[in-house]
């Protein structure tokens, strides 16, 4: 698998950056976000670099599964498994790194706000 250099994300993949890996199975890793929006707040990735999520799945449905299963042990040990999982999709999303990510937020009650 060759990923891309410039991408922080897969710097993160293949150790070349590192950062609080939280939980990994065997296509995903999980990481805490650097500007935290909820008591928890992780970053869930597929370990290849696919732009956003409707390539990840249209590509790979396995490792988009593979991803949510993630999330979902991560919001078990750490929000008894009450979560919200969101992916921006480009930038006028708010998407600003374009390696695929779910944002696992829990740890309190969640409002909503679309922004």
């Amino acid at each position: 698998m060759s990923l891309p250099v410039d991408c922080l994300f897969c710097q993160f993949v293949n150790g070349t950056l590192e950062t609080e890996i939280v939980g990994q199975n065997q296509r995903a890793i999980a990481f805490r976000d650097i500007n935290p929006q909820a008591p928890l707040h992780v970053l869930v990735i597929p370990r290849e670099h696919f732009a956003d999520v409707a390539t990840l799945a249209a590509a790979d449905p396995a490792a988009l599964a593979d991803v949510v299963e993630l999330a979902q042990e991560v919001a078990m040990d750490e929000a008894d498994g009450e979560y919200r999982l969101i992916f921006n999709s480009g930038p006028e999303a708010g998407q600003s790194v374009f390696h695929v990510h779910g944002h696992v937020l829990g740890g309190t009650r969640l409002g909503w706000t679309p922004a």
